[in-house]
Protein backbone atom coordinates (compact mmCIF):
# COMPACT_ATOMS: atom_id res chain seq x y z
CA UNK A 1 0.00 0.00 0.00
CA UNK A 2 2.67 2.16 0.86
CA UNK A 3 4.56 1.69 -2.30
CA UNK A 4 1.56 2.26 -4.19
CA UNK A 5 1.44 5.65 -2.69
CA UNK A 6 4.98 6.73 -2.81
CA UNK A 7 4.13 5.72 -6.65
CA UNK A 8 1.20 7.94 -7.29
CA UNK A 9 3.14 10.68 -5.58
CA UNK A 10 6.20 10.85 -7.52
CA UNK A 11 4.12 10.54 -10.57
CA UNK A 12 1.47 13.79 -9.43
CA UNK A 13 4.95 15.21 -8.75
CA UNK A 14 6.44 14.66 -12.20
CA UNK A 15 3.33 15.57 -14.16
CA UNK A 16 2.92 19.01 -11.89
CA UNK A 17 6.89 19.57 -13.35
CA UNK A 18 5.88 18.70 -16.60
CA UNK A 19 2.52 21.29 -16.79
CA UNK A 20 4.29 24.20 -15.64
CA UNK A 21 7.52 23.68 -18.20
CA UNK A 22 5.02 23.28 -20.78
CA UNK A 23 2.86 26.61 -19.75
CA UNK A 24 6.70 28.63 -19.96
CA UNK A 25 6.53 27.57 -24.06
CA UNK A 26 8.72 25.50 -26.08
CA UNK A 27 10.67 23.69 -24.58
CA UNK A 28 13.54 22.91 -27.52
CA UNK A 29 13.68 24.05 -30.83
CA UNK A 30 13.30 21.33 -33.24
CA UNK A 31 13.56 20.18 -36.81
CA UNK A 32 9.78 20.95 -36.58
CA UNK A 33 9.83 24.88 -35.62
CA UNK A 34 13.16 25.76 -36.67
CA UNK A 35 14.27 27.02 -40.24
CA UNK A 36 17.78 25.35 -41.47
CA UNK A 37 17.88 23.18 -38.44
CA UNK A 38 19.34 20.34 -40.70
CA UNK A 39 21.66 22.91 -41.90
CA UNK A 40 23.25 23.71 -38.15
CA UNK A 41 25.51 21.99 -36.42
CA UNK A 42 24.79 20.99 -32.93
CA UNK A 43 26.55 23.76 -31.18
CA UNK A 44 24.75 26.13 -33.47
CA UNK A 45 21.10 24.65 -33.03
CA UNK A 46 22.25 25.30 -29.04
CA UNK A 47 23.56 28.92 -29.96
CA UNK A 48 20.76 29.60 -31.84
CA UNK A 49 18.07 28.88 -29.00
CA UNK A 50 19.82 30.37 -26.64
CA UNK A 51 19.82 33.85 -28.48
CA UNK A 52 15.95 33.70 -29.19
CA UNK A 53 15.26 33.00 -25.67
CA UNK A 54 17.37 36.14 -24.67
CA UNK A 55 15.93 38.71 -27.18
CA UNK A 56 14.08 41.86 -25.34
CA UNK A 57 12.82 44.02 -28.29
CA UNK A 58 11.07 43.28 -31.70
CA UNK A 59 13.92 44.87 -33.53
CA UNK A 60 16.61 42.54 -31.84
CA UNK A 61 14.52 39.92 -32.67
CA UNK A 62 13.78 40.07 -36.13
CA UNK A 63 17.23 41.43 -37.45
CA UNK A 64 18.68 38.11 -35.86
CA UNK A 65 15.52 36.43 -37.40
CA UNK A 66 16.14 37.86 -40.87
CA UNK A 67 19.90 37.09 -40.69
CA UNK A 68 19.63 33.48 -39.61
CA UNK A 69 16.91 32.99 -42.56
CA UNK A 70 19.08 34.71 -44.97
CA UNK A 71 22.11 32.47 -43.69
CA UNK A 72 19.89 28.91 -43.95
CA UNK A 73 19.19 29.97 -47.16
CA UNK A 74 22.48 30.85 -48.44
CA UNK A 75 23.63 27.37 -46.55
CA UNK A 76 20.23 25.55 -48.53
CA UNK A 77 21.30 27.08 -52.19
CA UNK A 78 25.01 25.52 -51.72
CA UNK A 79 23.50 21.98 -50.84
CA UNK A 80 20.84 22.39 -54.08
CA UNK A 81 17.93 22.12 -51.42
CA UNK A 82 15.05 24.37 -51.18
CA UNK A 83 14.07 25.48 -47.08
CA UNK A 84 9.90 25.74 -46.72
CA UNK A 85 8.72 29.57 -46.02
CA UNK A 86 5.89 30.50 -43.33
CA UNK A 87 5.54 29.40 -40.32
CA UNK A 88 5.36 31.15 -36.44
CA UNK A 89 7.30 34.50 -36.02
CA UNK A 90 9.21 33.91 -33.13
CA UNK A 91 9.52 37.57 -32.75
CA UNK A 92 5.75 38.06 -32.37
CA UNK A 93 5.64 38.44 -28.34
CA UNK A 94 7.78 41.05 -28.88
CA UNK A 95 6.05 43.37 -30.31
CA UNK A 96 3.98 46.28 -28.45
CA UNK A 97 0.56 46.04 -28.29
CA UNK A 98 -1.60 48.07 -30.65
CA UNK A 99 -3.17 49.83 -27.82
CA UNK A 100 -0.10 51.28 -26.63
CA UNK A 101 1.39 52.46 -29.84
CA UNK A 102 1.88 56.22 -29.86
CA UNK A 103 0.80 58.63 -32.71
CA UNK A 104 2.91 59.15 -35.08
CA UNK A 105 2.34 62.69 -35.87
Amino acid sequence: MRTRRNRVLILTLLLSVAAAAQARGPVRASEGNTRGWQLMTPEERIEHQSRIRGFRTYEECRGYQVAHHQLMEERATARGMVLPHGGRDICEHLQPASGSRQPSG
